[in-house]
């Protein structure tokens, strides 16, 4: 019986990992990929917006060559995070469900070689990121192989025609790399140009290549059509066909509410955030807390990885407080 289950390995999970071993209490965290498996499948030559102090947790101090970690450096310091604190994280195992009550739940999971786990626990942690969700476009041919959701790089691309979809950091990072690596891209927006919120060193970079023809781009556009050698645009000037290999569709990602909805979790309706005891963030299933994105719904952009680092001490703080023997 652990004093509680952490579903996620992430930053926040581990940040709530290393807080609860800190009050003297067990846990074990299961992550379905590896640890901080959204930060391993982010583009292999990211940059961090933030400085490296801003994503430390557990008092570790975190360099970086540069003024801004990459995403290499960022792999590193978790795994040396986990190591130094000695977390017990059962890595490529996926939840299946939770059942049970306050004080006694049982997390059910699958590992990789198909047997099924069960790990007992007095409390329960969600924080398992919104990365593994994308936002769908619901068009026809969204289902084909050459449709992809997550950028990685930009070689395999090269002498193709590629359309990215979406105007915010990932689909500006995306059309730049592929466009400097050989491939003939083309972006399409829905908006009315490159969002606000893009990276300071990015948009100026994306909006010249827009503006001098390399990158040709559709605003106030959607795709409507996808085939197998051709995709079909909704653009103020008609529809157009544009011949394509490859579509990436950057618009966005979203936790997965039904797994949270199938566990007695319930969501504001007009924030779409989930209802949480903000001085604890403990759900409204009693005993299950949020750490994380999650907490923010779907306003996915409120909540990273600077600000949802300090989640583990709320929460571990409320388990050690609930758990205290009463005498």
């Amino acid at each position: 019986m652990y004093d509680a289950v952490i579903v996620g390995a992430g930053p926040t999970g581990l940040a709530c990992g290393i807080e609860l071993k800190r009050r003297g209490l067990s846990a074990v965290l299961i992550d379905k990929g590896c640890v901080v498996n959204s930060l391993y499948h982010y583009p292999t030559n990211m940059v961090f917006f933030t400085t490296p102090e801003l994503l430390e947790i557990g008092d570790i101090p975190m360099t970086a060559l540069n003024e801004k970690p990459v995403r290499a450096e960022a792999l590193k310091y978790y795994r040396r995070v986990a190591e130094h604190y000695k977390l017990d994280i059962r890595q490529y195992q996926h939840v299946e469900k939770i059942t049970g009550d306050d004080g006694n739940f049982a997390t059910h999971s699958m590992d990789r070689h198909g047997c099924a786990q069960r790990y007992d626990s007095r409390k329960v942690i969600l924080a398992m990121g919104y990365y593994d969700v994308p936002n769908l476009l619901n068009v026809p041919g969204e289902d084909l192989p050459k449709v992809i959701h997550y950028y990685k790089e930009a070689h395999p691309y090269f002498n193709h025609d590629v359309l990215v979809v979406g105007a915010k950091n990932s689909a500006a990072i995306a059309a730049l790399e592929l466009w400097w690596n050989g491939a003939r891209v083309t972006l399409v927006h829905r908006g009315e140009g490159i969002h606000n919120n893009v990276k300071y060193w990015i948009k100026p970079n994306i909006e010249n290549r827009i503006k001098n023809g390399e990158i040709p781009a559709y605003f106030q556009s959607t795709v409507e059509e996808i085939r197998p050698d051709s995709v079909r645009l909704k653009t103020p000037a008609g529809e157009q066909w544009l011949k394509n290999d490859f579509v990436f569709s950057m618009t966005g990602y979203r936790p997965d509410t039904t797994f949270l909805s199938e566990h007695g979790i319930h969501f504001d309706a007009g924030s779409g955030k989930p209802f949480t005891n903000p001085d604890t963030l403990e759900s409204d299933r009693h005993g299950m807390y949020l750490a994380g994105v999650l907490v923010a719904g779907m306003h996915t952009n409120e909540i990273f990885i600077e600000n949802g680092r300090f989640h583990g001490k709320t929460i571990a703080d409320a388990v050690a407080a609930a758990l205290k023997p009463t005498s």
